[in-house]
């Protein structure tokens, strides 16, 4: 194991319940530098047209990921022995303003690969997808693999709109 990788919070030493609520009980930090794996938030639920909420969603995964283990217990892989992973906090979103919050999460996204970063985004609907992808793909091409409970993309809603939740 790396000494140089950060570590979740001992249960043992913190109980789970208690505590900064971070992803995994790794630590928060505020640059992405150095890191393998960056998890990040989007509270951000601009594009949604129907069953707003999402934006809340970074902080409650964040508060459920404490339950994570440092190692697996079937295949006993150590995750965070192999890869520098922290929690950089939440991209600043606008709430008002679809294109500007488009914008910053792309901003956002690109920082965090130019620094040399992974980024593993937590919360917002689906069209966070959107700046997501245009943010890697600054770097090199990239795909998209889709799994939804149910097929919510389209190409334009509510006549000639581009940006909803349902148009990743």
């Amino acid at each position: 194991m790396s000494s140089n990788f950060f570590q979740p919070i001992d249960a043992s030493a913190v109980p789970r319940f208690a505590g900064l609520s971070t992803f995994m009980r790794l630590p928060a930090v505020a640059s992405a530098e150095g890191l393998d794996i960056a998890l990040v938030g989007i509270p951000w639920d601009g594009g949604t047209t129907n069953r707003a909420g999402a934006r809340h969603g970074p902080r409650e995964i964040r508060n459920q990921s404490s339950l994570m283990r440092r190692a697996h217990h079937v295949s006993g892989t150590e995750p965070f022995s192999i890869a520098n992973v922290a929690d950089v906090g939440d991209l600043s979103v606008n709430p008002i303003n679809l294109l500007d919050g488009l914008k910053r999460i792309e901003d956002g996204i690109a920082a965090i690969v130019t620094a040399g970063a992974i980024p593993l985004a937590a919360g917002g609907d689906h069209l966070t997808t959107l700046p997501e992808l245009r943010a890697v793909a600054r770097k090199a091409p990239v795909g998209m693999i889709h799994f939804d409970a149910h097929s919510d993309t389209n190409d334009r809603y509510f006549g000639d709109n581009p940006y909803t939740h349902g148009t990743p």
